[in-house]
């Protein structure tokens, strides 16, 4: 587990606790890792507006508080479907990790009759998947770094599978010919590049905030046919 899976998951955990308290020394245990790295774990999650509390002092630890938690919201049966069909469609796609657990949780509210309705629709719709269409286990880094807007070192290959290591900063997600790309800026070359996301062979998040900058200005207007999903959702 990498460490925007581990923070994600140690989020998962205080929100499912409703509200009890998580010492240091269970989160450790429970993800593995020492005391020191969950408070710094704490810490980034709390940067990146996660609404946790800390209790100081003996029986005190780390919850989240229940007001920010959602309400219910209420699917039919082919919204559900409508989502399982979209993740299974584009395993490549960012917040491909966090999808699936809103789906396991909206799969959780409905009745018994919904989740079938809902199975059954999503097995009537047949896709070919490549093999090797599976998302690459670094992207989950660079997803959390555009959603937090701090800087990612990664270890990119390029076609000829020349590595390289660099600075960048999330600016956009992509997907054209068949490929998904992060859209950043680049330190090393100190302008804006297209990563392909299957040669990101390493990525480690840093605290270093992004720079300000406009990203039509940094890769141009995009062509008519990319819609940004914002769009493709209000349609």
């Amino acid at each position: 587990m990498n460490r925007s899976e581990r923070l994600f998951a140690i989020a998962e955990d205080l929100r499912h606790a409703h509200g009890r308290q998580r010492t240091t020394s269970q989160l450790a245990e429970a993800f593995e890792v020492s005391q020191r790295t969950i408070k710094r774990d704490m810490a980034a999650l709390y940067a990146s507006g996660v609404p946790l509390v800390a209790v100081e002092g003996r029986g005190g630890g780390y919850q989240m508080l229940r007001e920010t938690h959602l309400s219910p919201v209420p699917l039919t049966a082919g919204e559900a479907a409508a989502v399982v069909i979209a993740l299974a469609s584009q395993p490549q796609m960012p917040y491909n990790t966090e999808g699936r657990s809103a789906l396991a949780k909206m799969y959780a509210a409905m009745s018994p009759d919904q989740r079938a309705m809902a199975d059954d629709a999503a097995s009537r719709v047949w896709m070919r998947t490549d093999a090797s269409s599976k998302r690459p286990p670094n992207a989950a880094v660079l997803d959390d770094a555009l959603r937090r807007k701090v800087a990612v070192t990664i270890a990119y290959a390029d076609a000829d599978g020349n590595e390289s290591r660099r600075l960048i900063e999330p600016m956009a997600f992509a997907r054209t010919g068949g490929h998904w790309y992060c859209l950043a800026w680049c330190h090393l070359r100190g302008d804006g590049r297209w990563f392909r996301l299957d040669r990101v062979r390493r990525a480690w998040p840093t605290t270093t905030p992004c720079a300000p900058r406009d990203l039509t200005e940094v890769f141009g207007e995009p062509p008519p046919d990319a819609m940004p999903a914002t769009r493709v959702l209000s349609t």
